[in-house]
């Protein structure tokens, strides 16, 4: 009884410590429900804020490869949202930015430009990992709010000034792990919060590819040269070299200006991670892997493990992680997070939660039990009203997808002058993790790390 009441008492807190939080994001609705003998089948319903075309907030982006033409053309369809300008180092993109948003589009290859100019109301950071945290500092500074691609970091120890800058400037800031908003990671939440799962205890993540644009080997234009590429203004203060356009157009594969698989996708896994369950981060890294198969000079493995500890904290008991990145996957295309309890589990996708459940579940009663034993002797077993084995939640048909929440959230956020639903605190908090698992990898160690105060032990 007592473990019972112990249960319902840290249920109920895990409700009321969440609200906020699920305020902030709002609530998936259940519009449909389909109930079968063994699972049951229910629709989420995407929040339908609106706003008036009136009120208007003018673009720009710094950097417009294929994330940042994406959140632009996804910013976009949101109303009231006009993209005024764009920088590239290359000149094709820039080219290809007028044709796909207006011939009155203002294009540089000088960032600096952009935020000079006065119409400007907020900044996509789309750029290599290396110029994250400089430039969404100096568009902070200039008044800009920012959305910045993830990791918002390429080292950890920049994340200190970056926090700084956004609390000196009360700018909006929020960094693009669009899952954060997803209806996925909302009704997980929803559901941990209501301890759908008992007590947490173990969570692991994937991420699997298998093709050569999924492990980063981006076509080359045939007029790549130093006259179409502004080379320097690439490299920045990263390591000089000669002009090589493998670096520039693949620089994901190399450490002076990306983070690896664990910068660009582990990030993803710890912003969904923490969202849902409240948590803060690991003390504990260590990552191991190798380079398997793109053997194309790339600098970082394309099969990356980690392993993570956590602390218990209010939100959460201690549990165990496990992370994996594999881009060698002769099945491709299984992406997952997996949240196991003692009382069931959830795999949770940004339009799909799967929540299944123990049959049976509860504290161990000896008495009741030897009773138990007792009436099933004498009369047999009584059959039981048993819940759902599986619960399948899906997104609404015609659900717009989690990178538009997230940017609806963030211009929600510029709108009215209000923090985002993934600030720089939480950014770093998603991203140190997963750069620490660069650290353990490269240089063979167990790292350890402060989620609270945001530094390395």
């Amino acid at each position: 009884m007592n473990n019972d009441i112990n249960r319902q008492n840290r249920r109920t807190f895990l409700r009321r410590a969440g609200q906020g939080a699920l305020g902030a994001l709002g609530t998936a609705g259940i519009i449909e429900t389909a109930t079968g003998d063994a699972s049951a089948v229910t629709r989420l319903q995407r929040d339908t804020r609106a706003f008036s075309a009136n009120d208007q907030i003018q673009i720009a982006v710094i950097g417009t490869g294929g994330m940042g033409s994406a959140n632009v053309n996804t910013a976009l369809k949101i109303p009231g949202v006009k993209i005024v300008a764009a920088c590239d180092c290359y000149d094709g993109r820039l080219t290809s930015a007028k044709e796909s948003w207006g011939d009155d589009l203002f294009t540089t290859r000088d960032y600096r430009e952009i935020l000079a100019r006065e119409d400007v109301d907020a900044v996509i950071v789309g750029t290599p990992d290396h110029w994250h945290q400089r430039i969404s500092i100096e568009a902070m500074r200039s008044g800009k709010s920012v959305y910045c691609e993830k990791p918002m970091v390429h080292k950890i120890e920049e994340g200190a000034d970056l926090i700084k800058v956004s609390r000196e400037t009360g700018k909006t800031f929020q960094v693009g792990s669009q899952g954060m908003s997803s209806l996925g990671n909302q009704k997980a939440r929803e559901l941990y919060l209501d301890g759908a799962i008992g007590e947490l205890n173990y969570a692991e993540g994937f991420w699997a590819r298998n093709s050569p644009v999924g492990a980063w080997q981006y076509a080359i234009p045939e007029d790549a040269s130093e006259e179409t590429c502004d080379w320097d203004m690439f490299v920045g203060k990263a390591e000089k070299r000669d002009f090589d356009p493998v670096r520039f157009f693949r620089w994901r594969n190399y450490r002076d200006y990306g983070t690896g698989v664990s910068g660009d996708l582990f990030v993803h896994l710890f912003s969904s991670l923490h969202y849902v369950v409240g948590a803060v981060g690991p003390n504990r890294i260590s990552a191991t892997g190798g380079l398997r198969y793109w053997k194309d000079g790339r600098e970082v493995p394309d099969v990356l493990l980690g392993m993570f500890d956590y602390a218990p904290t209010e939100a959460h008991p201690a549990f165990n992680l496990s992370l994996r990145v594999n881009f060698v996957d002769g099945t491709s295309g299984s992406t997952f997070l997996r949240l196991v309890g003692n009382e069931g589990a959830m795999d949770i996708e940004w339009s799909r939660v799967v929540l299944r459940r123990n049959k049976l579940a509860g504290a161990t009663d000896v008495f009741a039990d030897a009773k138990g034993e007792e009436l099933k002797a004498l009369h047999g077993e009584r059959k039981q009203m048993l819940p759902p084995a599986e619960s399948v939640y899906l997104a609404e048909d015609g659900y717009w997808g989690a990178h538009y929440d997230h940017h609806l959230n963030f211009l929600t956020g510029v709108r009215e002058g209000t923090a985002a639903t993934e600030d720089a605190v939480f950014g770093l908090r998603a991203a140190a993790p997963a750069l620490a698992c660069n650290n353990s990898y490269f240089e063979d160690r167990l790292v350890k790390w402060d989620p609270v105060k945001m530094r390395l032990i």
